[in-house]
């Protein structure tokens, strides 16, 4: 993770946030190569769930809505974490991640998710578990810690209300869900997909971006009639498009994914069967993408709230119903870095990020052989605005040819492409490959389908 960390800073993927006045404890800034991953990474899960789908229809709802949302969801009771505290060095942390790294250190599994605060307290008190700062067994009793994020509406202070940054955007789904069924008339079963910032004041330990207090999450709800469709065949078949996103559309090593189902404690309060697709990151097997059976509680629940008749009337029978919901939910922040991880590549003399070619921030590099030539440089210029017009391409005219080549490979990018003095002659270049590094000779005319063809 440290090499990761520090090739992110270095090549301009992520920086650390607020750096110039020392930071901003879980927040980080994405530079320019890592906005062009993530765009990627959006796009390809966009193409895949929304555009290319006649069932799913597309929404941007706000991060701010009426506090009534949140009480309605049972964020305001329910969306908490257990905080405790050293009372020597006064250290802040989650008790269920404090419990975990112990017995992570020890080679040994533990689920506390859904314990009590009390079974937590007990837990660290039998084990002698110490602070991971001072080394010290001197804790404060676990409690509970609201998730959201408050902040105030109005200019005059004596007349502000109180608000909350969203923590989740699956809320603006079920708010907008009756103007979505009344503006596209959609038949059942249908989706609603976004993709959006989230917000959680919540208690990190580190992990680079895989928890942060700002985060982005792709989230789908789809609805259906549970008497027409078994959610277990829904749910399934999802499961099976979540996990060939990873694989084929990101390139993931299929080996260190894994599926874990919820036990009944940590389950969600609206969730009757949730499960997570599991990556192994350098810091163990941790929730990747979740998928959680909600059946009709959200709709109701702003039913009851909000006073509106959500009910979804069919078309063909004139029956009326409270749909249920298929959630897949996924932190595009998670995402980026298991496509980091699952690409970082140490080899004997280069580091490579093999990053599938239409993830990589440039699909090519053009390189005039020599920096100083300026004819040389002319052709180079000329064919990147060429390809320019169709991929996200970049030109380098510094240092030696050997250098320029592995730094795009610690970047990611597929090819390279070299303009020598035979190519202003034979009108052709050559081409380098980032994983095998083999090379090609390639005509000028033909290399919009060579880059096409590879990626």
């Amino acid at each position: 993770m440290k090499k990761i960390v520090s090739l992110s800073k270095r090549r301009g993927f992520v920086y650390p946030g607020s750096q110039i006045y020392g930071g901003l404890a879980n927040t980080w800034d994405y530079g320019p190569l890592g906005t062009m991953l993530m765009k990627n990474i959006r796009d390809s899960w966009w193409t895949l769930f929304i555009t290319q789908r006649r069932d799913m229809f597309p929404l941007d709802s706000g991060i701010l809505m009426s506090p009534r949302v949140w009480e309605a969801s049972g964020h305001t009771s329910t969306f908490n974490d257990m905080l405790i505290d050293c009372r020597n060095c006064k250290l802040r942390t989650r008790a269920d991640h404090l419990i975990e790294e112990h017995f992570e250190e020890k080679k040994e599994e533990i689920k506390v998710e859904g314990l009590s605060s009390q079974d937590l307290a007990d837990i660290i008190q039998n084990h002698g578990i110490v602070c991971p700062k001072c080394k010290k067994i001197d804790w404060t009793a676990p409690r509970a810690f609201n998730l959201l994020f408050e902040t105030n509406i109005g200019i005059v202070p004596e007349n502000q209300s109180k608000a909350y940054l969203r923590g989740e955007t699956a809320q603006g789904i079920f708010v907008n869900f009756k103007q979505v069924v009344e503006s596209m008339r959609p038949k059942l079963p249908f989706g609603i997909g976004q993709i959006g910032k989230s917000f959680r004041n919540e208690i990190t330990k580190g992990n680079f971006v895989f928890r942060t207090l700002e985060f982005e999450q792709a989230e789908i709800e789809y609805f259906f009639d549970p008497e027409q469709d078994d959610w277990r065949k829904l749910f399934n078949s999802w499961k099976d498009k979540m996990q060939t996103f990873v694989v084929d559309e990101l390139g993931i090593d299929k080996a260190k994914l894994r599926w874990r189902k919820h036990t009944d404690d940590e389950r969600s309060h609206y969730s009757r069967h949730t499960e997570d697709l599991d990556y192994k990151f350098p810091f163990g097997y941790k929730e990747l993408w979740g998928i959680a059976y909600r059946t009709d509680f959200d709709l109701k629940q702003h039913m009851e709230e909000s006073g509106q008749d959500l009910r979804y009337l069919d078309p063909q029978t004139n029956k009326k119903l409270v749909p249920h919901v298929i959630e897949p939910a996924v932190g595009v922040n998670r995402l980026f870095l298991m496509v980091l991880v699952d690409a970082y590549t140490e080899e004997e003399k280069r580091t490579v990020l093999k990053l599938k070619p239409s993830l990589a921030p440039y699909v090519a590099a053009i390189f005039p052989l020599l920096g100083n030539k300026p004819e040389l440089k002319e052709k180079a210029k000329a064919i990147y605005d060429k390809l320019q017009k169709y991929f996200s391409v970049t030109i380098d005219e510094r240092g030696n040819i050997g250098k320029r080549y592995f730094a795009q490979d610690e970047i990611g990018t597929p090819l390279c492409i070299t303009v020598d003095f035979e190519t202003l002659t034979d009108g052709a270049v050559t081409i380098r490959e980032r994983d095998t590094m083999a090379q090609s000779r390639v005509a000028i005319d033909k290399i919009v389908d060579y880059i096409n063809d590879i990626l």
